[in-house]
């Protein structure tokens, strides 16, 4: 039967006299190295988060547009209401005055919509400075 991490007595004696012979500097220079991943990690978790909020930002700011272009469409409708308007029965002023109230509501509606999904939009990566909280405080008291 063999043991779940075949190592002969010699390599481990081999491993213990490298990390005996282990310098301080080789130890400052694996430190520096150990933070140096650590940075660019944490580099990346903040252009992941960045790039989530921008989408997130870049929705609310597509539904402002839909806003914008129900209103110009209010315009437009207005106007076709108004020359179509006069040949019904019913009083021309009225007939613009319903089709500019139901675009009204469709505009208010997508504005309401696009406003508060805007607001959820966090500038700030959170995940990113709370790893960097806690890594602050593991190189305070990296033993604790």
């Amino acid at each position: 039967m063999t043991a779940p991490y075949p190592q002969d007595r010699a390599d481990r004696a081999d491993r213990v006299d490298r990390v005996e012979e282990t310098s301080v500097g080789e130890l400052i220079g694996n430190i520096s190295n150990d933070l140096s991943q650590l940075f660019r990690q944490e580099v990346e978790l903040a252009k992941a988060e960045m790039k989530q909020e921008a989408t997130k930002a870049g929705k609310a700011g597509g539904m402002l547009g839909a806003a914008a272009f129900a209103g110009y469409l209010a315009v437009v409708l207005l106007s076709f209401a108004l020359v179509f308007a006069l040949a019904n029965v019913m009083d021309a002023g009225w007939a613009a005055l319903i089709v500019a109230v139901l675009w009204a509501i469709i505009g208010a509606v997508l504005y309401t919509s696009g406003r508060k999904k805007l607001k959820t939009v966090d500038p700030m990566p959170r995940r990113t400075v709370d790893t960097l909280k806690e890594d602050a405080q593991w190189l305070k008291n990296p033993t604790g």
